[in-house]
């Protein structure tokens, strides 16, 4: 039996890691040799329900086998607090390999722990595996908390797993052994795939009246979204291209808390060209990802899905770390320039936005590969 731990702590990491609760229980159902166990922990560091329960039922994960209900808090006491809670299910529950995702705070807090750890004496390991999922992934943007996490992350990671060909040449830049990475493709891209079918079957436009073309917005980086003089105009560029398409605005918490501090909301709530939402479950957010005909964003993931789905994506932001979907994929880089937002926008509604295409390994077989290393390693 091995027995293998994944952390769960924000919404991109439920996306995931559901490809790899896919491919273990596949791989158990089958009678495969070893049989795994798969404990999930969610450290609870999204709370919202629409931004954490609702991605388990919604991706078919098993709901959490411990919940470490940290919330939020600031970096330093956030990180603190997760390690503080770990450690103790760590030495509990005493897993082969640790499996963490992505770049948030979970991520690297829950890595600190387990590198550090000694196992009871007697026990066949002395700490588990360490198993980074998405690693090699950089912005060069040390300004970025979720660079810091995945420098930190990769440097004390056992096994790395990559989505793009570059990031190994990222990792050994950085002093990592070539026999410890492995270009096995993109997680999201499985899960994608996997619920693409079900989330046409979604109502959400019909719940938000929402007909016709659209282009869809989401904002929540704190670079974006925090001061007055970089958030204030976002909204009116928002608002200037609304006049031209509809817009449908899914306001992450941390934006809705901005945009009422700065007095941004009331003229927002009030343009009947701007569809405002809460925080969505995924299948409803992937329905409105396919059918836009824009998506203007600054998250990750969603450039990666947008490229998968053809779909093209104006990315507020000075940099990447997931580059090829600008080189290969739909993906814009444009910055906060209102201008040139704007220039970039109208230009793909005349009909001059670029292709695209797939990236190699983004085929919907992440999870099974990665599964096929752990136990090949274990």
């Amino acid at each position: 039996m091995l027995k293998i731990m994944s952390i769960a702590g924000a919404r991109p990491n439920f996306m995931k890691l559901a490809s790899i609760a896919r491919a273990i229980r596949s791989h158990n159902e089958k009678g495969s040799t070893p049989a795994v166990e798969h404990i999930i922990v969610h450290t609870g560091q999204h709370y919202d329900k629409k931004m954490s329960d609702s991605f388990f039922i919604d991706l078919n994960i098993p709901q959490p086998d411990i919940n470490l209900e940290v919330g939020s808090g600031s970096h330093a006491s956030q990180t603190a607090d997760i390690m503080q809670r770990f450690e103790p299910v760590l030495l509990e529950q005493l897993p082969d390999a640790l499996l963490v995702v992505g770049d948030v705070n979970s991520t690297i807090a829950c890595t600190l722990v387990a590198s550090k750890i000694e196992y009871p004496e007697g026990h066949s390991r002395r700490r588990p595996i360490i198993v980074h999922v998405e690693a090699g992934l950089r912005s060069f943007d040390r300004g970025m908390p979720e660079e810091i996490n995945r420098i930190l992350t990769d440097a004390i990671s056992d096994i790395l797993f990559t989505t793009e060909e570059q990031c190994l040449t990222h990792l050994q830049n950085e002093g990592i052994a070539k026999e410890k990475v492995y270009f096995t493709g993109n997680v999201m891209i499985d899960t994608l795939m996997q619920h693409v079918e079900q989330a046409a079957q979604s109502t959400i436009k019909e719940q938000l009246h929402i007909t016709g073309e659209y282009t869809l917005v989401t904002l929540h980086r704190p670079s974006n979204v925090d001061r007055q003089e970089t958030l204030q105009p976002l909204v009116k560029c928002i608002e200037e291209i609304a006049s031209t398409k509809h817009i449908v605005f899914p306001v992450h918490p941390r934006t809705f808390n901005k945009m009422k501090e700065f007095s941004l909301l009331d003229a927002l709530e009030k343009n009947p060209n701007i569809t405002l939402a809460g925080p969505l479950g995924y299948l409803d957010f992937l329905n409105l990802i396919k059918d836009a005909s824009v998506v203007i964003t600054d998250s990750g993931g969603i450039q990666e899905e947008t490229t998968v789905l053809k779909v093209p994506c104006v990315t507020l932001r000075e940099n990447t770390e997931r580059p090829v979907t600008v080189d290969i994929g739909t993906n814009y880089l444009i910055g906060v320039d209102p201008d040139k937002i704007k220039e970039t926008v109208f230009n793909i509604f005349s009909g001059k936005g670029k292709k695209g295409a797939i990236p190699p390994q983004w085929d919907g077989k992440t999870g099974e590969r990665i599964l096929k290393v752990i136990l090949s390693v274990h």
